[in-house]
């Protein structure tokens, strides 16, 4: 059991850096530059969970590694969404919490991270979490 548990975690481990190296190779940043990518990652992951309804957030986390799963439900109150935001408000709202000035600004931000994702989810999970998104919002996605 102790075997499968290890296994598990660093599977996950695993799944994380591949989508933390998309986006740190889409910029082109060195792996020391880990902070930023994953605060890229954390910022999207957790207004495309406040955007979409119950359901649907939870069909998405349940294709995320199991350490992004956690990260993806930290803080969540499931009472609470889904949050309206249009296109500007949901780069302005990655633009509160992603405090790096990176190359392209928020909306690359955005595109970098929704491309990383969209490369390990399914494509009709993709196709569901655009759905659920504005057209606007849409617009910008890979």
């Amino acid at each position: 059991m102790a075997e499968q548990l290890s296994t598990a975690i660093e599977s996950s481990i695993e799944k994380t850096n591949l989508i933390l190296k998309d986006i740190e190779q889409a910029y082109g940043w060195p792996k020391s530059q880990r902070n930023q990518s994953y605060c890229a990652l954390r910022t999207v992951l957790h207004l495309l969970r406040d955007r979409m309804p119950v359901q649907e957030s939870v069909e998405f986390a349940a294709q995320l590694p199991l350490l992004l799963r956690g990260i993806y439900f930290e803080g969540w109150t499931p009472t609470d969404v889904p949050v309206k935001l249009n296109r500007d408000d949901f780069l302005f709202e990655v633009r509160q919490h992603f405090p790096y000035d990176v190359e392209g600004g928020t909306e690359r931000v955005v595109q970098v991270v929704m491309d990383a994702l969209s490369r390990h989810i399914t494509q009709d999970q993709w196709e569901d979490v655009k759905d659920n998104m504005p057209r606007d919002l849409v617009q910008i996605f890979p």
